[in-house]
């Protein structure tokens, strides 16, 4: 996979339109507010279960991404799974990114 998303990844952190968090990742989805969620390849059964699903009912576009490592470095956060990207614009380019 592209590691080029990280770039972007962590541009949408500084600029604020990312939801970290399974709990408030699982509201954004609720609210309409995620457009793209992105799911570490090594979270837990559970925790992709929960967030697929709730991704599926509320058809909210998610990506299974690198290791929790390698996401949770690109924010600059520790022990991160998951990210739900809040801005129209980013989700475009980071679904861009991933697809090359």
């Amino acid at each position: 996979m592209n590691q080029s998303y990280l770039n972007m990844l962590g541009l949408a952190n500084r600029a604020r339109k990312l939801i970290l968090g399974e709990e408030n990742i699982v509201e954004s989805i609720r609210h309409n507010e995620a457009q793209l969620v992105l799911i570490a390849n090594d979270a837990s059964d559970n925790t992709t279960k929960k967030l697929t699903d709730k991704c599926k009912s509320y058809h909210v576009q998610y990506v299974i991404v690198s290791d929790r490592k390698t996401l949770s470095q690109s924010i600059g956060k520790d022990g991160r799974v998951a990210v739900a990207v809040t801005d129209q614009g980013f989700a475009n380019k980071l679904r861009e990114k991933l697809s090359e």
